[in-house]
């Protein structure tokens, strides 16, 4: 999707990847567009956006479950952070699954990350651009930070917002993914004890037991939610890290807990859910969450079943809200152990970078993100030799919400006069 710069001062085409992996970059086209419609950006570029390799409109997509399946919670690909048991058997079904919805085992094996920077070259071309400008949010730090280390000279301008560490295998990173969904439940009930109705009590330090109290129950009695569906724990620790995303979803968290506390129902943790997996009003999926287990699955390292248990011991430590209270040896596998290829984008990465032959980029941190955190920006603007712009505030990623005067005006600087902030520059949320 190209929307057309709407001023004849016209610099060029800026290509959108809005993350996940699995996010529709046609989606965040129209989205950014209008977010950032007080800026010059839309002015003096082209905003563009793709769908990536298996992602929402490209063919074939990823389509590894029915709408069916994901409405009663029988979609999950990993067990790492949720509840449930897995065999060998169970990954091997996953990945047959997978490929009989996705155009085969072939289709399943190239939609890694390196084949998407490879197709962002030929988009760029395309575009008619000698150089690529690109603003990458979240998992579109890693396409951006591969696209760098494989065309560095094809670059013009690059932001990289909410960054994920390409220092740090699987692993490591799902422990620091973890462990800041913890810190953020953590300072959202604090935030609510301050009110005598919190739902979670008036104890932030009780706050994780009280929520496992109420979800755990979910994992063999679910609770109703409305149109034949039910709120199982996975859906229901979804809804909340869904909303811990920003600190501007807290109430819509609390209200969801409110009501599983007070009615034993859970019709808005699992809207929160949805909105997860992009789940429309007619009943029917956006394939984001299919395309995103398929392409970490050809990124990331894999583990034996007993590497699995240790890390998802490890998890429930961080994030102790997430736990079920289940036992993890013998039940848990990496979902991409049967994958049909290895993985191709190698971790750690970005680490040969020419930066030399690479322009300067601008990469953004913000202080409190649940899910990319702060130090991750640090590590990636050191490998790219990168200005780091700090956002105080606690929320994932800023740049292309428009929401934020100072980084707009920092964003929209560098992308039109290619002028880069003092490293030292701080803008608050």
């Amino acid at each position: 999707m190209r929307l057309k710069a709407k001023s004849s001062h016209r610099i060029g085409s800026l290509v959108l990847n809005p993350g996940g992996p699995g996010g529709s970059g046609m989606t965040q086209a129209a989205i950014a567009s209008v977010n950032l419609r007080h800026t010059e950006i839309p002015q003096r570029f082209d905003v563009v956006g793709f769908d990536p390799r298996g992602v929402g409109a490209s063919t074939p997509s990823i389509d590894c479950f029915t709408d069916a399946q994901r409405d009663h919670g029988d979609d999950r690909v990993t067990s790492l952070g949720t509840a449930g048991m897995w065999t060998a058997d169970d990954t091997r079904d996953l990945v047959d699954d997978c490929a009989r919805g996705s155009g085969g085992r072939r289709a399943l094996s190239t939609v890694g990350t390196r084949n998407t920077a490879r197709d962002l070259d030929i988009l760029r071309a395309a575009l008619g651009e000698d150089k690529l400008t690109f603003s990458g949010q979240s998992y579109g730090t890693r396409l951006g930070a591969g696209y760098a280390e494989m065309f560095p000279n094809n670059v013009r301008a690059m932001v990289l917002d909410g960054a994920i560490d390409p220092r740090l295998g699987t692993a490591q990173r799902r422990i620091s993914l973890h462990r800041g969904f913890q810190r953020s439940f953590d300072l959202m009930a604090a935030s609510c004890a301050q009110d005598a109705r919190c739902p979670l009590g008036t104890d932030p330090a009780a706050a994780t037991t009280v929520f496992q109290q109420l979800v755990r129950p979910l994992l063999t009695k679910p609770a109703p939610a409305g149109h034949g569906r039910e709120l199982g724990f996975n859906q229901a620790t979804g809804g909340v890290t869904t909303g811990l995303y920003y600190s501007e979803q807290w109430p819509a968290i609390i209200a969801g807990i409110a009501e599983l506390k007070h009615s034993g129902r859970g019709d808005k943790l699992l809207a929160l859910n949805d909105a997860l997996g992009v789940r429309g009003p007619d009943g029917q999926w956006n394939n984001q969450l299919d395309a995103n287990f398929a392409i970490n699955c050809n990124d990331e390292q894999r583990r034996t079943p007993a590497q699995e248990a240790s890390l998802r011991r490890q998890v429930f430590h961080a994030s102790p809200f997430m736990d079920p209270g289940q036992a993890v040896d013998g039940a848990s596998r990496d979902a991409c152990e049967n994958w049909p290829a290895p993985p191709t984008l190698g971790i750690p990465y970005a680490q040969e970078v020419d930066t030399a032959s690479l322009p300067p980029t601008l990469v953004i941190s913000v202080t409190g993100d649940p899910v990319t955190p702060y130090e991750s920006g640090k590590s990636l603007a050191a490998d790219l030799g990168a200005t780091m712009l700090t956002a105080e505030g606690e929320r994932h990623t800023v740049a292309q919400a428009g929401s934020n005067s100072c980084v707009n005006r920092i964003v929209a600087e560098y992308l039109i006069d290619l002028r880069l902030p003092p490293g030292d520059r701080v803008c608050r949320l």
